[in-house]
């Protein structure tokens, strides 16, 4: 039971301005693990002042970026320090299984905090160009204050994703963690204390959606870098397109997997199935569209589900479970609702569907395997964000690629091939922002994001440090040599 009574502003631990707060129930036994304050509308106003004086005022953006780097290196040092712990309260609060956690949510968002250190220390914030009537100064600085808004389902690594590169940049940031995964992000903020970040660099406000709407529209905030759904994200880039104000929307996802027909099954199963069914099937990235040839669906099909039906449902805290519990009863009743669709749809389960018989307590759903989809059903076309895929089959490559386009999403995808070079063939055709062939990936130092409704702009990479960067041209009289500074 970790339990905190005061939030981080300011670089301290701060009474919050109400009584209100925040109970973390745990998804696989539905008992309390922990309690944070619930922020409100005032405390934002602080955490935004915070991080106002810190970046109009402070020492941060004023620091060279070696100097940027050293503390980000001391706040590693801290994260890895804390890393069996964050993992185990990470699947405390989301269920997540404890073998993803310690991979998938907290090494992970080392990693990604690593990359962008090394960056800090190599990126040309200032670089000079020739120009007709002299040089030109081209600038990098940074945008200023950066409201996060942060999701339950990978919470420290979707955090890391915005952090590191505030960081980075010389901004100032406001993280606002989702109310249901508020644990995490108050050690990741003891971690910062103990890093001697400067006051007001960082601030953590763990609230709900109108106060995270508060933080939106924030007068005093430049940015706002938000990952969740579509329908949310829809609502963010309104208000932000209002205000002119910079703005990075992760949203949702429904990808596809092609598996071609030369594609071993033994070898390609075994990878196939943590790309579906990874942080019990709540990741946007999640390959919930299997598309499969006619002439080889039976046989993928069984082989899916022979796969499927070996992973561990269970405890997530077993080192051996592949699937947990959903996170709330609320995304429980969610997922049923697609399942049921399915079914109303003429589609049918061939694995899983229902909950599991041992399971008296905690929010489970048995990983569902659904054939006989076509690509116009619901559960083809929706995000369900959770252990559910639809098998889909295809005439030929060619209706393979028109099945992976046909979808209003493009975050990630994936082909399945004995010819690498015909997969990339294959990855070069697929509308997506992120595709792996032969595997399931992602690269902290190559760009991550989506097309079209699966969201604006990039995460990692260079272009992840550059969505917190505004470029200044400053120009200079001919026969001048600047020196580049960074």
């Amino acid at each position: 039971m970790k339990t905190y009574t005061q939030l981080f502003l300011g670089g301290k631990w701060e009474k919050p301005a109400t009584p209100e707060t925040i109970e973390v129930i745990s998804p696989h036994n539905e008992e309390s693990v922990g309690r944070v304050p619930a922020a409100s509308n005032a405390d934002v106003d602080r955490a935004v002042a915070a991080a106002r004086a810190a970046f109009d005022e402070g020492p941060w953006p004023r620091l060279s970026a070696a100097e940027r780097a050293d503390y980000m290196t001391a706040l590693l040092a801290g994260l890895q320090q804390r890393a069996e712990e964050l993992a185990t309260t990470i699947t405390a609060e989301m269920g997540t299984p404890i073998s993803f956690s310690r991979m998938g949510q907290v090494m992970a968002s080392n990693m990604v905090l690593d990359y962008f250190i090394r960056l800090t220390r190599e990126f040309a914030f200032e670089e000079v160009r020739p120009g007709m009537l002299g040089p030109a100064l081209v600038r990098r600085e940074a945008v200023g204050v950066v409201g996060a808004i942060v999701p339950w389902n990978v919470p420290l690594f979707v955090t890391m994703l915005k952090l590191a590169p505030a960081l980075a940049s010389g901004s100032t940031i406001v993280i606002k963690p989702a109310p249901e995964t508020p644990l995490d992000a108050m050690m990741l903020a003891e971690a910062i204390e103990e890093a001697r970040i400067p006051g007001g660099v960082v601030n953590i406000v763990p609230a709900g959606r109108e106060v995270g709407e508060h933080l939106v529209t924030h007068p005093g905030v430049d940015k706002i870098s938000f990952t969740s759904s579509t329908a949310a994200g829809r609502r963010i880039a309104s208000l932000c397109g209002e205000r002119l104000r910079r703005v990075t929307l992760e949203l949702g996802g429904k990808s596809a997997a092609i598996v071609l027909d030369d594609a071993d099954l033994g070898v390609t199963m075994p990878s196939l199935v943590p790309g579906m069914m990874m942080n019990n099937g709540q990741a946007c990235v999640a390959q919930t569209r299997i598309l499969v040839s006619q002439r080889r669906y039976s046989e993928v099909v069984d082989a899916l589900t022979s796969t499927v039906g070996m992973m561990k449902v269970g405890d997530p805290m077993e080192d051996d479970t592949f699937c947990g519990p959903l996170v709330s009863s609320r995304q429980r009743e969610r997922v049923e609702g697609y399942i049921q669709a399915g079914k109303s749809e003429g589609a049918k389960v061939a694995l899983g569907g229902g909950r599991p018989a041992w399971a008296r307590r905690g929010w489970y759903v048995e990983p569902t395997v659904f054939t006989g989809v076509t690509n116009d059903m619901k559960i083809a076309r929706e995000e369900i964000f959770g252990p559910v895929v639809a098998v889909i089959p295809y005439r030929d490559e060619a209706d393979a690629l028109r099945i992976a386009n046909d979808s209003d999403y493009g975050l990630s995808g994936t082909v399945w091939t004995a010819d690498v070079d015909h997969g990339l063939d294959v990855a070069r055709r697929v509308r997506t922002g992120t595709y792996t062939v032969n595997g399931f990936s992602m690269e902290f130092s190559a760009p991550f994001g989506g097309f079209k409704n699966s969201g604006l702009g990039r995460e990692l990479g260079p272009e992840g440090l550059s969505a917190y960067l505004e470029v200044k041209t400053i120009n200079l009289p001919m026969g001048y040599e600047p020196r580049p500074q960074n």
